[in-house]
């Protein structure tokens, strides 16, 4: 009975390695695919790393407005080492004395979220590692008519390079 049980152990456990080794070898297949410059590849990794940002619960020390813009992000153009994309920004209100009070404006969520986007990008994203990055942040206006547009409010190109020396907190 005990030779049966090891017997069984040792499959159970020829199966896990199994298993993890698969998952290995597809992993580094992704990241040679993105190394090579497969942009069907890269743009896979980035539309799923944006799609997990979106269902993923707010990090602690990320403002909620800050983590909205995050969860806006919209895919828009990639490369074989550029990664563009776009999100949403909008002004900042509490409630003081019964008067609503702009706290900050577009531009300076704006600003905020193009930073912790920026950061997430260049470090987060498993399997692929871009050296440039553009992320446009978009807000709403009212024309004439009251009609609702979506303008590009903050446009900023980043490279990995002048990225590892910035203090990305300071920015959120």
């Amino acid at each position: 009975m005990i030779q049966w049980a090891l017997i069984v152990i040792f499959i159970l456990f020829l199966v896990l390695a199994y298993i993890i080794v698969q998952g290995t070898r597809a992993a580094l297949a992704w990241r040679d695919a993105a190394a090579s410059g497969d942009t069907k590849v890269i743009r896979d990794i980035v539309e799923d790393s944006l799609e997990g940002w979106r269902s993923q619960k707010r990090p602690k020390p990320v403002a909620a407005e800050v983590w909205r813009g995050v969860q806006s992000l919209q895919f828009v153009h990639v490369e074989a080492d550029f990664v563009r994309v776009s999100a949403t920004a909008d002004s900042d209100y509490k409630l003081v004395d019964g008067q609503w009070l702009e706290m900050r404006n577009s531009l300076q969520e704006g600003i905020a979220i193009t930073a912790q986007c920026a950061e997430m990008l260049f470090y987060e994203m498993p399997h692929y590692r871009p050296d440039r990055l553009q992320i446009d942040v978009y807000t709403a206006f009212r024309d004439e008519s009251g009609a609702s547009l979506r303008e590009c409010i903050l446009s900023t190109e980043a490279t990995r390079e002048v990225a590892r020396t910035v203090d990305w907190d300071e920015w959120t």
